[in-house]
Protein backbone atom coordinates (compact mmCIF):
# COMPACT_ATOMS: atom_id res chain seq x y z
CA UNK A 1 0.00 0.00 0.00
CA UNK A 2 1.45 3.33 -0.97
CA UNK A 3 2.28 5.47 2.11
CA UNK A 4 4.52 8.35 1.31
CA UNK A 5 3.44 11.61 2.02
CA UNK A 6 3.83 14.96 -0.29
CA UNK A 7 4.79 16.70 2.55
CA UNK A 8 7.44 14.69 3.64
CA UNK A 9 11.30 14.92 1.90
CA UNK A 10 11.02 11.90 -0.07
CA UNK A 11 7.39 13.07 -1.55
CA UNK A 12 9.01 16.30 -2.51
CA UNK A 13 11.97 14.19 -4.15
CA UNK A 14 9.37 11.64 -6.00
CA UNK A 15 7.66 14.62 -7.43
CA UNK A 16 10.91 16.61 -8.31
CA UNK A 17 11.76 13.26 -10.45
CA UNK A 18 8.91 12.86 -12.12
CA UNK A 19 8.49 16.47 -13.22
CA UNK A 20 12.01 16.58 -14.78
CA UNK A 21 11.61 13.74 -16.58
CA UNK A 22 8.07 14.26 -17.70
CA UNK A 23 9.00 17.93 -18.72
CA UNK A 24 12.39 16.51 -21.12
CA UNK A 25 9.76 14.68 -23.01
CA UNK A 26 7.42 17.88 -22.98
CA UNK A 27 9.36 20.44 -23.64
CA UNK A 28 11.41 18.59 -26.19
CA UNK A 29 8.22 18.30 -28.16
CA UNK A 30 7.65 22.23 -28.38
CA UNK A 31 10.93 24.06 -27.71
CA UNK A 32 12.36 22.39 -31.25
CA UNK A 33 9.80 24.65 -33.19
CA UNK A 34 12.09 27.57 -32.34
CA UNK A 35 15.32 26.31 -33.71
CA UNK A 36 14.29 24.93 -37.46
CA UNK A 37 14.96 27.97 -38.78
CA UNK A 38 18.65 27.65 -37.46
CA UNK A 39 18.75 23.79 -38.00
CA UNK A 40 18.27 23.99 -41.64
CA UNK A 41 20.49 26.81 -42.39
CA UNK A 42 23.29 24.98 -40.46
CA UNK A 43 22.86 21.69 -41.71
CA UNK A 44 21.73 22.88 -44.72
CA UNK A 45 18.00 21.03 -44.34
CA UNK A 46 15.35 21.47 -46.72
CA UNK A 47 11.32 21.78 -45.16
CA UNK A 48 10.77 18.18 -45.66
CA UNK A 49 13.84 17.14 -43.53
CA UNK A 50 12.72 19.86 -40.64
CA UNK A 51 9.11 18.53 -40.50
CA UNK A 52 10.85 15.40 -40.36
CA UNK A 53 12.34 16.82 -37.66
CA UNK A 54 9.37 16.95 -35.85
CA UNK A 55 7.36 14.06 -36.73
CA UNK A 56 10.29 11.59 -36.09
CA UNK A 57 9.87 12.08 -32.41
CA UNK A 58 6.05 12.54 -32.15
CA UNK A 59 5.31 9.37 -34.63
CA UNK A 60 7.89 7.02 -32.25
CA UNK A 61 6.83 8.66 -28.61
CA UNK A 62 3.37 7.99 -29.89
CA UNK A 63 3.36 4.95 -31.27
CA UNK A 64 5.01 3.61 -28.34
CA UNK A 65 3.72 5.00 -25.31
CA UNK A 66 1.29 1.99 -24.32
CA UNK A 67 4.11 -0.48 -24.50
CA UNK A 68 6.31 1.66 -22.59
CA UNK A 69 3.63 1.82 -19.76
CA UNK A 70 3.45 -1.98 -20.13
CA UNK A 71 6.82 -2.45 -19.53
CA UNK A 72 6.84 -0.91 -16.82
CA UNK A 73 3.99 -2.38 -15.29
CA UNK A 74 6.14 -5.57 -15.46
CA UNK A 75 9.78 -5.08 -15.04
CA UNK A 76 8.81 -2.07 -12.20
CA UNK A 77 7.92 1.66 -12.68
CA UNK A 78 11.32 3.42 -11.50
CA UNK A 79 13.33 1.07 -13.92
CA UNK A 80 11.37 1.40 -16.86
CA UNK A 81 11.54 5.19 -15.92
CA UNK A 82 14.98 5.24 -15.02
CA UNK A 83 16.32 3.40 -18.29
CA UNK A 84 13.83 5.70 -20.55
CA UNK A 85 15.72 9.20 -18.69
CA UNK A 86 19.03 7.64 -19.71
CA UNK A 87 17.74 6.87 -23.30
CA UNK A 88 16.26 10.12 -23.34
CA UNK A 89 19.33 11.93 -22.66
CA UNK A 90 21.75 9.60 -25.01
CA UNK A 91 19.35 10.33 -28.30
CA UNK A 92 19.61 14.02 -27.10
CA UNK A 93 23.21 14.02 -26.78
CA UNK A 94 23.17 12.44 -30.56
CA UNK A 95 20.83 15.11 -31.45
CA UNK A 96 23.02 17.83 -30.24
CA UNK A 97 26.19 16.63 -32.20
CA UNK A 98 24.29 15.25 -35.44
CA UNK A 99 26.63 15.97 -38.10
CA UNK A 100 23.80 16.52 -40.93
CA UNK A 101 20.10 15.91 -40.98
CA UNK A 102 19.75 12.85 -41.76
CA UNK A 103 21.45 11.69 -38.45
CA UNK A 104 19.17 14.01 -36.78
CA UNK A 105 15.85 12.61 -37.87
CA UNK A 106 17.15 9.27 -36.76
CA UNK A 107 18.25 10.64 -33.19
CA UNK A 108 14.86 12.17 -32.79
CA UNK A 109 13.01 9.39 -33.36
CA UNK A 110 15.33 7.52 -30.96
CA UNK A 111 14.42 10.87 -28.44
CA UNK A 112 10.60 9.41 -29.03
CA UNK A 113 11.39 5.94 -27.81
CA UNK A 114 13.31 7.14 -24.66
CA UNK A 115 10.19 9.61 -24.01
CA UNK A 116 7.74 6.50 -24.98
CA UNK A 117 9.36 5.10 -21.37
CA UNK A 118 9.64 7.85 -19.27
CA UNK A 119 6.33 9.56 -19.57
CA UNK A 120 3.90 6.90 -18.60
CA UNK A 121 6.72 5.76 -15.91
CA UNK A 122 6.81 9.66 -14.49
CA UNK A 123 2.63 9.50 -13.70
CA UNK A 124 2.60 5.98 -12.64
CA UNK A 125 5.39 6.65 -9.96
CA UNK A 126 2.86 9.27 -8.01
CA UNK A 127 0.48 6.80 -8.43
CA UNK A 128 2.27 3.97 -7.17
CA UNK A 129 4.31 5.74 -4.26
CA UNK A 130 1.30 8.45 -2.93
CA UNK A 131 -0.83 7.98 -0.11
CA UNK A 132 -4.08 8.48 -1.29
CA UNK A 133 -5.07 11.46 0.87
CA UNK A 134 -2.08 13.11 -1.20
CA UNK A 135 -2.64 11.65 -4.99
CA UNK A 136 -4.90 13.58 -6.09
CA UNK A 137 -2.62 17.02 -5.47
CA UNK A 138 0.30 15.22 -6.84
CA UNK A 139 -1.06 14.46 -10.12
CA UNK A 140 -2.33 18.25 -9.50
CA UNK A 141 1.22 19.44 -9.10
CA UNK A 142 2.65 17.14 -12.00
CA UNK A 143 0.43 18.12 -14.50
CA UNK A 144 0.54 21.67 -13.39
CA UNK A 145 4.17 22.00 -13.43
CA UNK A 146 4.72 20.14 -16.22
CA UNK A 147 2.16 22.66 -18.10
CA UNK A 148 4.71 25.45 -16.86
CA UNK A 149 7.61 23.85 -18.54
CA UNK A 150 6.07 23.23 -21.77
CA UNK A 151 4.72 26.72 -21.90
CA UNK A 152 8.33 27.87 -21.05
CA UNK A 153 9.62 25.97 -23.57
CA UNK A 154 9.55 28.28 -26.62
CA UNK A 155 10.86 31.10 -24.73
CA UNK A 156 13.85 28.52 -23.34
CA UNK A 157 13.98 27.48 -27.13
CA UNK A 158 14.22 31.12 -28.67
CA UNK A 159 16.94 32.35 -25.45
CA UNK A 160 19.77 29.11 -26.80
CA UNK A 161 19.22 29.43 -30.04
CA UNK A 162 19.73 33.13 -29.88
CA UNK A 163 22.97 32.97 -27.38
CA UNK A 164 24.64 29.17 -27.01
CA UNK A 165 23.10 27.76 -30.42
CA UNK A 166 20.48 25.00 -31.73
CA UNK A 167 22.41 22.36 -30.21
CA UNK A 168 21.96 23.03 -27.05
CA UNK A 169 18.13 22.75 -27.33
CA UNK A 170 19.06 19.04 -26.95
CA UNK A 171 22.13 19.12 -25.01
CA UNK A 172 20.39 20.83 -21.94
CA UNK A 173 18.98 17.56 -21.58
CA UNK A 174 22.10 15.72 -20.55
CA UNK A 175 22.43 17.40 -17.21
CA UNK A 176 18.96 17.32 -16.45
CA UNK A 177 18.79 13.69 -17.09
CA UNK A 178 21.85 13.24 -14.96
CA UNK A 179 20.11 14.77 -12.23
CA UNK A 180 16.59 12.83 -12.73
CA UNK A 181 17.99 9.63 -12.53
CA UNK A 182 20.47 9.65 -8.99
CA UNK A 183 17.77 11.29 -7.42
CA UNK A 184 15.04 8.80 -8.90
CA UNK A 185 17.50 5.90 -7.88
CA UNK A 186 17.84 6.88 -4.13
CA UNK A 187 14.37 8.11 -3.33
CA UNK A 188 11.96 6.90 -5.40
CA UNK A 189 10.74 3.27 -4.13
CA UNK A 190 10.19 0.83 -6.89
CA UNK A 191 7.16 -0.97 -7.59
CA UNK A 192 5.37 -2.76 -10.19
CA UNK A 193 1.81 -4.68 -10.78
CA UNK A 194 1.68 -8.19 -9.71
CA UNK A 195 -1.08 -9.23 -11.97
CA UNK A 196 0.76 -7.90 -15.44
CA UNK A 197 1.83 -10.92 -16.64
CA UNK A 198 0.20 -10.47 -19.88
CA UNK A 199 2.18 -11.21 -23.54
CA UNK A 200 3.41 -8.05 -25.03
CA UNK A 201 2.60 -7.00 -28.27
CA UNK A 202 5.87 -5.57 -29.48
CA UNK A 203 5.19 -6.39 -33.07
CA UNK A 204 1.42 -4.44 -32.84
CA UNK A 205 3.15 -1.47 -31.08
CA UNK A 206 5.96 -1.43 -34.02
CA UNK A 207 3.05 -1.48 -36.32
CA UNK A 208 1.76 1.35 -35.08
CA UNK A 209 4.99 3.49 -35.05
CA UNK A 210 5.39 2.20 -38.50
CA UNK A 211 2.03 2.89 -39.71
CA UNK A 212 2.01 6.61 -38.08
CA UNK A 213 5.41 7.19 -39.87
CA UNK A 214 4.07 6.15 -43.42
CA UNK A 215 0.89 7.97 -43.15
CA UNK A 216 2.89 10.88 -42.09
CA UNK A 217 4.58 10.59 -45.22
CA UNK A 218 1.92 10.34 -47.83
CA UNK A 219 0.09 13.61 -46.52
Amino acid sequence: MPDVRLSSPQGKWILLTTVLGSSMALLDSTVVNVALPHIGRDLGADLAALQWTVNAYMVTLAGLILLGGALGDRFGRRRIFVLGVLWFAAASLLCGLAPNAGVLIAARALQGVGGALLTPGSLALIQASFHADDRGRAVGLWSGLGGVGAAVGPFLGGWLVDGAGWRWVFLLNVPLALLCAPIALRHVPESSDERAHTRFDVLGAALCAAALALLTYAL
